[in-house]
């Protein structure tokens, strides 16, 4: 790459701070309890755990909120919890990190979605989760969707990012982007296989190979020539502006309304993969701050590129700053 266009890469992180950006999608909670074990349970095979340690992380949606947080956007999401401890837990955890949530909607009738690991030592024992994936009532969807209503004047961009937990249904996916399209706000998805077809006209949709796949309903064909031939039928399926596959190790491939097939395609610049969880919230994070900083689409997707490689070096579910960004471009 040549230095002016890794300068002008540069100059667009400069420009995350402050940039407005809604998460619109699946909020959770991830419960870790850590400790060790020494003794098997005289009531069952099992292991012992001797609790040390308890921490909350804003999990689903709420990772692609604190990913952008990180890189210095103000986010505010619309998204819809419980009342109960967990709810509150997760409020807790998501304002340390300067998002907002004043427009989180709390529903007494579903539980805030909470998954719970038990860790001894190194070694998960086991996962719980405790959670809901009906969708909203008509009376909540139509709230939630107020909320973006009220919000999308000042939106740099909107992040629609789905779990499979409710929230983003027909009724709520068509309405957001008929909003942002209508506010010429670019609006990305993170998709769920289910509604995958139900995002169209969006400004970029970014699966990986197996959810596109799945998604289109072919069967997983990783070489770059099948992507290639998947990514032109879900851009004209979709009738969107590009998709964005991710392909772990092997980077990811942008393909855009009205331009050559494959536009972009540069492996992932990691020094070493640890950990690929979250890489995807990681992803769609800075495409979407990226746009709302003024990048193209395709100098979007290579600060992205650049972000996934910092992230797959890091253990657990990791956000990075500017700072180590930029550095990456270098």
């Amino acid at each position: 790459m040549k230095n002016t266009d890794k300068n002008k890469l540069k100059t667009l992180v400069k420009n995350f701070k402050g940039r407005k950006v809604v998460v619109f999608g699946d909020i959770m909670i991830d419960h870790f309890i850590r400790g060790g074990v020494s003794r098997i349970s005289p009531e069952a095979p099992v292991p012992v755990v001797h609790v040390k340690e308890e921490s909350f992380l804003p999990g689903g949606a709420g990772n692609v909120a604190a990913n952008l947080a990180a890189l210095g956007a103000e986010v505010t999401l619309i998204s819809v919890i419980g009342e109960d401890i967990p709810g509150e837990n997760l409020i807790t955890s998501l304002g340390e990190r300067n998002i907002r949530t004043g427009l989180v909607v709390r529903d007494p009738q579903r539980p805030t979605t909470e998954k719970v690991r038990v860790i001894a030592d190194i070694q998960q024992v086991v996962r719980f989760d405790r959670e809901s994936s009906k969708p909203l009532t008509p009376e909540l969807a139509d709230e939630c969707i107020l909320r973006l209503k009220d919000l999308i004047r000042s939106a740099g961009a909107v992040i629609l990012s789905d779990y499979g937990k409710g929230v983003l249904s027909e009724k709520t996916i068509n309405a957001a982007i008929t909003i942002c399209r209508r506010h010429k706000v670019p609006v990305c998805v993170d998709p769920k296989v289910e509604h995958f077809t139900k995002y169209k006209n969006v400004t970029c949709i970014t699966p990986n190979t197996k959810e596109a796949c799945e998604g289109m309903r072919v069967p997983l064909r990783p070489e770059q020539r099948e992507i290639e031939t998947l990514g032109k039928k879900i851009l004209k399926t979709l009738k969107s502006e590009s998709v964005l596959i991710t392909q772990g190790a092997h980077g990811m491939t942008l393909f855009e309304k009205g331009n050559p097939p494959s536009v972009s395609h540069t492996e992932t610049v990691a020094r070493e993969v640890f950990d690929v969880t979250g890489a995807g919230d990681t992803v769609i994070s800075v495409l979407s701050l990226s746009l709302a900083a003024g990048a193209t689409l395709k100098e979007a997707a290579m600060l992205s590129n650049y972000a996934a490689g910092v992230v797959v070096g890091k253990l657990g579910t990791a956000t990075l700053t500017p700072q180590e960004l930029a550095q990456a471009v270098k």
